[in-house]
């Protein structure tokens, strides 16, 4: 390895994405992916190597690389490069029958799934779409299951007379009940497509015309998924990588006995210092993800001195009767911060509004969690990833409060 391309492995960050090789002209060699690129570039020079892999590194004259937010996301975009560039060296994932792909049928409502080979038929031609191949079938499993979370498709081969379980949980769009036209459907295949191909910047602005369109022709519940898609998109490309905080609500859901994945949390905390500018705050995650755009601050107006607990129940009322007059949807999951009696108490303003939704809370300091019908606390690991997500909400409920306490305590300093 010379000193220009040594330079150039020491600063590789060690985190998922995808290296490529060039020779000496130029062009590129070989497309690889990586849970961490440094660690992996580096295995070429500094381990036994086979006689193949041995002619690819003495080709090798200049490395680039793009980072992704894990490893599963950079599969996908490994195999779109490999498919733009076609490089000499990555003569393996050019065999479609070697490695899973994704296939896209041709057909009014396209079919979304995985397969082992092209489908070949002697009195057909196949006009289906195909993507990859793909060197990990476990990560691409993971991938579908990230873009079906965001977008939702068609996967039964046959459509159905009823709609089915992936209909209830918001995963298919509902062909089979004609919940949506092929029009739109085929839309959604488009963006789909966009996604495979790693095209996250023309899809987020295609999404956001839809959007704004949307909201033109005031088909407001329509803006709002739309707006929560690219807020998904832009959370799978931050350093967080988007199909852990998938793994996190599937642990909630097993957790606290839902029927449907939480895929909207929000979350309350009180602050206040001696009864002073007491102050509300409820933040929304969706999917797993801090979604701003919903966050809510409350002054309080109702109680005088220090009762959190009236002072929670204020918030909730206000917050959960806007909504039900609004008609608008409301969360699959309420975390409030704080033991068993902020839990009754919130559950109690609910109650008087005649709402039945799934609500725990999560104690300061031991991190007990409550939950209703439950007598006694539950007392999670550490690495639990149900707790993680609940600590991070709870975290992020607890810095808005504080934030906009502070605000205000700052103003009336000023005013004084």
């Amino acid at each position: 390895m010379n000193n220009k391309l040594k330079e150039k492995v020491d600063v590789l960050p060690e985190a998922p994405g995808v290296y490529i090789y060039k020779d000496a002209q130029g062009k590129v060699i070989y497309i690889g992916k990586a849970k961490s690129l440094k660690k992996r570039v580096q295995s070429y020079f500094t381990r036994y190597l086979s006689d193949k892999t041995q002619a690819l590194v003495s080709q090798i004259r200049d490395i680039e690389y793009i980072t992704s937010p894990s490893e599963s996301q950079a599969q996908l975009l490994e195999a779109s490069l490999i498919k733009n560039k076609l490089p000499r060296y990555n003569i393996s994932l050019k065999d479609d029958k070697s490695f899973p792909l994704i296939r896209i049928t041709d057909e009014k409502y396209p079919v979304v799934s995985i397969c082992r080979r092209k489908k070949v038929s002697a009195n057909k031609k196949d006009k289906s779409i195909y993507f990859g191949p793909y060197t990990n079938a476990k990560l691409l499993r993971q991938a579908l299951k990230v873009i079906r979370q965001i977008f939702g498709f068609r996967s039964c081969k046959k459509l159905p007379k009823s709609p089915c379980l992936y209909f209830r949980l918001k995963l298919c769009p509902g062909p089979c009940a004609g919940n949506i036209s092929p029009r739109r459907y085929k839309e959604i295949i488009k963006d789909i497509r966009m996604f495979l191909e790693s095209r996250y910047e023309d899809l987020v602005k295609n999404l956001s015309h839809k959007m704004n369109q949307a909201a033109k022709e005031k088909s407001f519940e329509g803006a709002a998924k739309i707006r929560d898609q690219i807020t998904a998109l832009g959370a799978i490309n931050r350093e967080k990588p988007y199909f852990a905080a998938i793994d996190e609500s599937e642990g909630l859901k097993k957790l606290i006995g839902l029927a449907n994945l939480p895929v909207r949390i929000e979350a309350f905390d009180i602050s206040n210092i001696s009864g002073k500018e007491a102050t509300g705050s409820m933040v929304s995650f969706y999917k797993g993800i801090p979604d701003k755009n919903n966050y809510r601050r409350f002054r309080i107006k109702t109680v005088r001195g220090i009762d959190d607990y009236a002072m929670l129940r204020e918030v909730v009322h206000r917050r959960y009767l806007r909504l039900k007059e609004e008609k608008s949807p409301l969360p699959d999951l309420i975390l409030i911060d704080g033991g068993k009696q902020h839990l009754l108490a919130a559950r109690d303003e609910l109650k008087k509004l005649e709402l039945a939704l799934p609500i725990v809370s999560i104690a300061k300091e031991e991190e007990n969690i409550y939950i209703k019908d439950r007598p006694e606390p539950i007392k999670l690991s550490e690495d639990t990833p149900a707790l993680n997500l609940i600590r991070k909400v709870r975290d992020e409920a607890h810095r808005f409060a504080r934030k906009y306490h502070q605000l205000l305590h700052k103003k009336k300093i000023l005013e004084e």
